[in-house]
C-alpha cells in the first residue's frame, strides 16, 4: 500500500460528516432539558450523554414527551425530571464494570530499580496500584443490547483516564501504556492496542474515545508509538502482524482528502501535512449546551456550522481548547483549527511512517518499509521547510491563507507562523530524525530555556493566560514526558542534564499535590509545586491515567537517589 490513500474526493471537506445515533440526538434533549431544569452549579452535560437506557428508546422519549412543562421554555420540575431519570436510566459509568488485571501485582519483580528513596518509593507503589482502580471492562449489557447505551463494545479491558472521562481515550492511551510497561503490565498494554485496533477495523480511524459520540473525530495519532512502545518491551511479533494492516488504514485515514494540505515552498517545491478536521457540525452533544451558548453570537447557521466543525476539530487535536487555535486570542469564537497546520501533529504522523517502516522490516515486507522511509523523509523535509524558524530556533503552527476551504496548493509566507510561544513548538525534538543533530538540538533548548515557558514546577503550555486549560499556566504530563525524552535521547549533555531537571520538578509537584489532596491529578499548575490546574469547560478531573504513566515512566528512567528531598 502506498503512504496515501484518498479518504474522501471532496477536497473541501464542507460535507464531510458522520451521522450519531438515535439514542445520541435524544440524550443531548435530555441534557438540555436538565440544564433549564437544574441550572448551571455543578452541571456537567457530559453526564447526561453517558446515560443508558433501562428499556427501548422509543418508550423513554414518549415518557420524556409526556412530562409536565411549564413556561415558555417548557420546563420540567427538578422533582419529575429526578424521579424520570431514576426511572428510565442507569447512571453514567453503569456501562463499564471494574476489572482485575491478571497482570497486577502490588510490587512488581524489578520495579523501579533506580528508585532508592523509601518515600518515593512507597508513593511509587500507590500510583502503581491506581491501574487496578482504573480498570474497566464494557459490561454484558452493552454486548448484549447496544442500542440501549453510547458506550461502545469493546473485545478487552480498557484503563480509563478518570473521574468524569469514564471510557477509553486515544491519545491519552499512550501515556498510560507507557506506564503499565514501567509496572510490567505487559498484557493489560497489549489488550488496549487490540481495542484502538479495533476502532479502526470498525471505523477507518481510532476514535477520540469509546463512546457513540465520539465517531466523527479522531485524537492524536500515536497509535504506532504504542505498539512500538510494546514490542521493544516483548518482542512480540505477533502483535505487530496484527497491527501493520490497521496502522497502514489509520495512515491512509490522516493523509485522506480532508486532512491534507500542500504547500508549495519558496523554491517552488511542494509539501503534504495534514490538520485536524472533525467530521461534524453540530455541537459536541457531550457539550451540546456549552457549544450552543458559544455559537450563540452568530446569525447564520452556515456560520454555526463552521464555528461548531472547528470545535470539535480543535477536540480532536487533543487541546481543547487553547488560544493555539484561535484568530484573536482573547475571543473564543475565532476558533479555526482547521486552518492551522500542526507542528505536532505532523510529527505524529512522521512517527508513524518511521514506525511503519519498522513494522514492515520487522514482518519481512520489504516494498512497504521502502515507501514509508521515503514517506517519512518527505515529512520531515516538510516539517522543516514549513514549520522552522530559524531565528526563533522552533517549529511553529502554519496558518493557511485560504482557511479551511482547500485548494491544490498554497504558497509558504513567513507571516503566517505563528509566532507565539507553544510547548507543541518543541515536540519534534521527540523524533529521533531531529534530536541526532547536535548543533540543532542545542539550538532548540536554549529556545526553550529563554521561551519562557519553563517554570519551578514544569513546562507551561503556552504563555497567555486566557482561561483555557491548554493555555498558561497549566501544564500536562504528555507535553513534559515528549520534550523531556526528547532532550534526554539526544545525546548532548547539556540537554539531558535540562530534561532531568524538568523530570525532577514534574515528579515533585505530582508527589506534593497527591500528599495534600490524595489524588493524581489531570493537569498541574506550573507556577506553584504541588497545585493542580484549572480552566476550561469542567471543573478539575483526578484519577489520572496519563499523570501516572509520565510518573512511572520518569521515576524509571531518572530513578530517585536516596538522599535526594522529595519536597518542593
Amino acid at each position: 500500500m502506498s503512504p496515501t490513500t484518498s479518504l474522501s474526493p471532496n477536497c473541501s471537506g464542507t460535507d464531510t460528516v458522520v451521522a450519531t445515533t438515535p439514542l445520541v440526538t435524544f440524550l443531548v434533549r435530555v441534557q438540555e432539558t436538565a440544564l433549564r431544569t437544574f441550572g448551571e452549579e455543578d452541571f456537567d452535560p457530559k453526564r447526561y450523554v453517558d446515560l443508558s437506557l433501562k428499556s427501548n428508546l422509543s418508550k423513554t422519549q414518549k415518557a420524556f414527551d409526556g412530562l409536565p412543562r411549564s413556561g415558555e421554555n417548557g420546563t420540567v420540575s427538578v422533582e419529575d425530571l429526578k424521579v424520570f431519570i431514576a426511572t428510565y436510566f442507569d447512571d453514567a459509568g453503569n456501562d463499564l464494570v471494574y476489572y482485575d488485571p491478571e497482570d497486577f501485582f502490588p510490587e512488581p519483580e524489578g520495579f523501579l530499580p533506580k528508585v532508592k528513596n523509601p518515600e518515593v518509593r512507597s508513593w511509587a507503589l500507590e500510583v502503581h496500584a491506581l491501574w487496578k482502580n482504573l480498570s474497566r471492562k464494557v459490561s454484558d449489557g452493552v454486548l448484549e443490547h447496544s442500542e440501549l447505551h453510547t458506550m461502545l463494545p469493546l473485545p478487552e479491558a480498557v484503563v480509563v483516564p478518570g473521574s468524569r472521562f469514564r471510557e477509553v481515550y486515544y491519545w491519552d492511551s499512550y501515556w498510560v501504556i507507557r506506564g503499565l510497561l514501567a509496572s510490567k503490565m505487559y498484557e493489560t498494554a497489549k489488550a488496549i492496542v487490540t481495542n484502538l485496533i479495533f476502532h479502526v477495523n470498525t471505523y477507518g480511524y481510532v476514535l477520540n474515545g469509546g463512546r457513540a459520540y465520539y465517531t466523527n473525530r479522531s485524537q492524536p495519532p500515536l497509535l504506532s508509538a504504542m505498539v512500538y512502545e510494546i514490542y521493544n518491551r516483548t518482542c512480540d511479533v505477533e502483535l505487530v502482524r496484527k497491527a501493520l494492516p490497521a496502522l497502514l488504514e489509520e495512515h491512509a485515514f490522516w493523509n485522506s482528502e480532508i486532512h491534507k494540505v500542500t504547500i508549495q515552498d519558496a523554491q517552488g517545491s511542494n509539501h503534504n501535512l495534514s490538520r485536524y478536521y472533525a467530521m461534524w457540525n453540530k455541537p459536541r452533544p457531550e457539550s451540546s449546551t456549552i457549544d450552543k451558548e458559544s455559537a450563540s453570537k452568530f446569525s447564520g447557521n452556515s456560520k454555526k456550522q463552521q464555528f461548531y466543525r472547528e470545535v470539535a476539530s480543535a477536540a480532536e487535536s487533543g487541546w481543547d481548547f487553547s488560544t493555539r487555535w484561535m484568530r484573536n486570542t482573547s475571543e473564543f469564537s475565532t476558533l479555526s483549527t482547521t486552518s492551522i497546520l500542526p507542528v505536532d501533529l505532523n510529527v505524529y504522523i512522521l512517527k508513524m511512517e518511521q514506525n511503519i517502516a519498522f513494522f514492515a522490516n520487522v514482518l519481512g515486507h520489504k516494498s512497504t518499509m521502502e515507501s514509508f522511509l521515503e514517506a517519512a523523509e518527505a515529512r520531515k523535509n516538510a516539517i522543516n521547510s514549513v514549520f522552522w524558524n530559524d531565528e526563533m530556533g522552533q517549529w511553529l503552527d502554519y496558518r493557511l491563507t485560504n482557511g479551511p476551504i482547500c485548494k491544490e496548493s498554497e504558497t509558504w509566507q513567513a507571516c503566517n507562523q505563528n509566532q507565539n510561544a507553544y510547548a507543541s513548538n518543541f515536540i519534534p525534538l521527540w523524533i529521533d530524525l531531529f534530536r541526532s543533530d547536535a548543533a540543532l538540538v542545542e539550538n532548540v533548548m536554549r529556545s526553550l530555556q529563554s521561551s519562557g515557558l519553563v517554570h519551578a514546577a514544569g513546562i507551561a503550555t503556552s504563555l497567555r493566560n486566557s482561561g483555557q486549560q491548554w493555555d498558561f499556566p497549566n501544564g500536562w504530563a504528555p507535553l513534559q514526558h515528549m520534550i523531556v525524552e526528547g532532550l534526554l535521547r539526544s545525546g548532548v549533555q547539556e540537554a539531558r542534564s535540562l530534561a532531568e531537571d524538568i523530570a525532577v520538578s514534574w515528579i515533585k509537584t505530582n508527589y506534593i499535590g497527591y500528599k495534600k489532596t490524595g489524588a493524581m491529578h489531570e493537569k498541574y499548575d506550573v507556577q506553584k509545586c504541588g497545585a493542580f490546574g484549572g480552566g476550561g469547560e469542567y471543573i478539575p478531573q483526578t484519577g489520572f491515567g496519563w499523570s501516572n504513566g509520565v510518573v512511572l515512566t520518569f521515576l524509571e528512567e531518572f530513578g530517585w537517589p536516596e538522599d535526594r528531598s522529595i519536597g518542593c
